[in-house]
């Protein structure tokens, strides 16, 4: 990977083809710290499952169907205290994926999709 001026960048390129910003796998459960507030995921959730069905079994839940309908993607999250960085406040939800049996093709499928459009900021 390269800057537009055709330097390479600092980070280099990543062996497997992939974005260096991205999972090579994905675990069938995992947890993860996302900088955001419940009403955020929440309308994330559709775009970021590309139009799939999620269904809303609680307040801090939701799952998602993955393979038409045959596996499904369980979600779960709760509210961790604000992380205060001098004068900034950044939400912060505790989330925790759980694919059941699906397969490790359709998970990497999936969360790059939602890592991708979850990623706010960085530039």
């Amino acid at each position: 990977m390269c800057w537009r001026s055709g330097r390479p960048l600092p980070a280099g390129e990543c062996l497997s083809g992939l974005s260096p910003l991205m999972q090579a796998e994905y675990p069938a459960q995992f947890s993860r710290e996302m900088g955001c507030t419940a009403q955020e995921l929440q309308s994330w959730l559709p775009g970021a499952s590309r139009g799939v069905p999620v269904a809303w079994p609680a307040d801090n839940a939701a799952s998602v169907a993955l393979e038409e309908g045959l596996h499904r993607l369980e979600l779960r999250w709760q509210a961790l205290p604000p992380r205060r960085i001098a004068l900034i406040t950044l939400p912060r939800l505790l989330v925790r994926f759980d694919f059941g049996q699906t397969s490790p093709a359709v998970r990497h499928h999936y969360m790059r999709h939602f890592d991708l459009y979850t990623q706010r900021g960085g530039g």
